[in-house]
C-alpha cells in the first residue's frame, strides 16, 4: 500500500501544479475577451478566431483543472446530508461512487474521444466559422481532460482506501470539520424557526 501511496501523492503533486497554472487560462480569455469587445465597439471589426479562442481556453480550464477540483474535494456533492452520514459511510460513498460512476464515465469518454480526436486531426478539421480556429486542439481537450480525470480518481480512490484502513489521516478532514459546522448552524437554524 505505501507505494501506491507515493503514486498517489505522485499524482497529487501533477495535479495540483497543472491546475494551478492553466488556472491562469481564465485570465487570458478575459483579457482576449475584453480586447476584442473593445475592438468590436471601436473599430466596428470582429474575428470568428479570437471569439473560438476565449471557448477553448474556458474549455482547457474546465477539463485540465477538474482533476484540481477533486483533488481538493471542492466537487460537487450534497455536502449537508453527507455531512449528517457517519465518517464510515461518507468514505464508502466515495469509494463506491468513485468506481461505480466516475471511473466508468472517463473510461466511456476516453474510449469515445480518442476516434473523435483523431478523425479530426486527421482531416485537419477547421471550424465552420469564416476565420476560426482549428478544431482538432479543442477536441483533444476532451481526451486529455478525462485521462487526467481517471488518473487523479486513482489516486484519491487508493488514498480513501487508504483513511478507511487507518494508514493515513483524511486529507480532507480539517475542510470537513469546517463543513460539518456550517451544517450544524444551518441545523440548528432551520430548528429554531
Amino acid at each position: 500500500m505505501q507505494a501506491l501511496l507515493k503514486l498517489s501523492r505522485g499524482i497529487d503533486g501533477f495535479t495540483a501544479w497543472t491546475g494551478k497554472r492553466l488556472a491562469w487560462l481564465i485570465l487570458l480569455a478575459v483579457i482576449i475577451s475584453t480586447i476584442n469587445a473593445i475592438i468590436r465597439k471601436t473599430l466596428d471589426t470582429s474575428s470568428n478566431s479570437w471569439l473560438e479562442l476565449q471557448w477553448v481556453l474556458f474549455a482547457a480550464v474546465f477539463l485540465l483543472c477538474s482533476p484540481w477540483t477533486l483533488l481538493d474535494n471542492e466537487h460537487i456533492r450534497i455536502d449537508i446530508i453527507n455531512a449528517m452520514l457517519p465518517k464510515w459511510l461518507r468514505d464508502t460513498i466515495d469509494v463506491v461512487g468513485h468506481l461505480l460512476f466516475l471511473m466508468p464515465l472517463c473510461i466511456v469518454m476516453i474510449i469515445t474521444s480518442v476516434p473523435f480526436f483523431l478523425r479530426s486531426f486527421e482531416i485537419n478539421e477547421q471550424s465552420s466559422n469564416a476565420g476560426g480556429l482549428p478544431q482538432w486542439p479543442a477536441k483533444s481537450l476532451i481526451m486529455i481532460g478525462f485521462v487526467f480525470l481517471l488518473v487523479q480518481g486513482i489516486s484519491e480512490l487508493i488514498k480513501r482506501i487508504a483513511v478507511m484502513r487507518g494508514l493515513i489521516p483524511d486529507p480532507h478532514a480539517a475542510k470537513s470539520h469546517g463543513i460539518e459546522a456550517e451544517v450544524e448552524h444551518l441545523v440548528e437554524a432551520i430548528e429554531k424557526k
